[in-house]
């Protein structure tokens, strides 16, 4: 699948809206079906074969033609419109983290998305302090020409949205654009789109859970140059992101805080580890600046060679390959050298576990069985 000028005709954006809405296909899967089998339809006519003989119990479940024309009607009813890996609308930062979502809805201003942008993420219990404090340094991004970046959750990340909704911000959301969670920030969504847009990789009629919000943190900082901590306790979802960010090559900064408010451990923890410290808006800009106007490059996926070409593993093969997965995630290199197969037998065999609910991907390349 390559990312470089790739412009999706209307029935081309319904079939990848069908593979990533189809059971068990996340944005790396979509992005191997696609590349083996020379696109969406290819790969969505492959995916009841490929389930099946990854040992699945049932029949996969694929998206229909007509749920995914349900979804873009829907999109367009409110304004949202989906945008693309690979297109020009696509924003370049978080086209090169590692995950990037296949399509993503989009609600606003395009033009924000292709802006520098700076993510801000917090407590939600957040104090008086930490709130004013998130305000005065997202006024002061948005007047330096950035766009800030937040989960349009309570406390910060509603603090952030409100005071640089003037200058442009990006509301990340971890359901769908009918599900905007918490409830009460529905208007803020309705508020910020003006000058700023609200984005999700998430279906429409999604109910965020608690797994979503990890998913939805790697898209807030993959949007950014880099996070803003402010306020986060020990264990919260702030520090998930600003993890996320460190694994993206993002800058991280924090701001410190008492060490009698538990509010402040998480983020006086960043800073000893190496965390920029953040006292004002200078302190993130500074650093920021020398990158700012440099684009990452757009990683360029070309379609395995013709001797890689998906083709059914043989019984032998595809047991040697199960046997040397477990729970513990191993690289796929590793399957490749210890199974003595091809690359393409082992991506193949992967692929079938995948899609029968037996296989999960995880950073860094690495697989385990659930």
């Amino acid at each position: 699948m390559k990312a470089h000028g790739v412009r999706l005709s209307d029935e081309q954006r319904l079939d990848w809206l069908r593979l990533i809405r189809s059971e068990n296909v996340g944005p790396r899967t979509f992005r191997t079906l696609v590349n083996y089998y020379g696109g969406a339809r290819g790969a969505l006519r492959a995916l009841p074969d490929l389930a099946r003989r990854g040992g699945a119990t049932r029949a996969v479940r694929v998206c229909s033609r007509e749920d995914a024309e349900r979804e873009l009607a829907a999109a367009a009813a409110i304004g949202a419109v989906f945008i693309a890996l690979g297109e020009a609308e696509y924003p370049a930062r978080l086209q090169a983290i590692d995950d990037p979502p296949p399509l993503i809805a989009v609600r606003g201003k395009l033009g924000v998305l292709q802006r520098n942008t700076i993510a801000m993420v917090g407590s939600r219990n957040a104090s008086a302090a930490g709130v004013k404090m998130a305000e005065r340094l997202a006024h002061e991004f948005g007047a330096a020409g950035y766009a800030v970046a937040s989960g349009l959750a309570r406390g910060i990340d509603a603090a952030a949205h409100r005071a640089s909704m003037a200058t442009g911000t990006i509301a990340v959301l971890a359901g769908g654009h009918d599900n905007v969670y918490p409830p009460e920030h529905a208007p803020l969504v309705d508020a910020l789109v003006a000058e700023g847009a609200a984005v999700t990789e998430m279906p429409f009629g999604w109910e965020p859970r608690g797994r979503d919000f990890p998913r939805r943190n790697r898209l807030i900082s993959g949007l950014a140059l880099g996070v803003v901590v402010v306020e986060a306790a020990r264990k919260s979802g702030s520090l998930i992101t600003a993890r996320l960010a460190l694994e993206q090559n993002r800058e991280v900064f924090a701001v410190p805080g008492s060490p009698l408010d538990p509010r402040s451990d998480g983020t006086n923890a960043l800073i000893k580890q190496g965390a920029v410290l953040v006292t004002e808006a200078e302190d993130v800009l500074a650093v920021l600046r020398p990158i700012a106007g440099h684009e990452p490059e757009r990683p360029i996926e070309e379609p395995p060679p013709p001797d890689a070409a998906p083709a059914e593993p043989s019984p032998d093969a595809r047991a040697r390959i199960v046997a040397l997965l477990g729970p513990t995630p191993v690289a796929t290199d590793d399957l490749i050298r210890l199974s003595g197969s091809s690359a393409a037998v082992v991506q193949t065999t992967l692929l079938e576990l995948e899609l029968a609910g037996r296989l999960k991907r995880q950073r860094g390349g690495l697989v385990a069985l659930l």
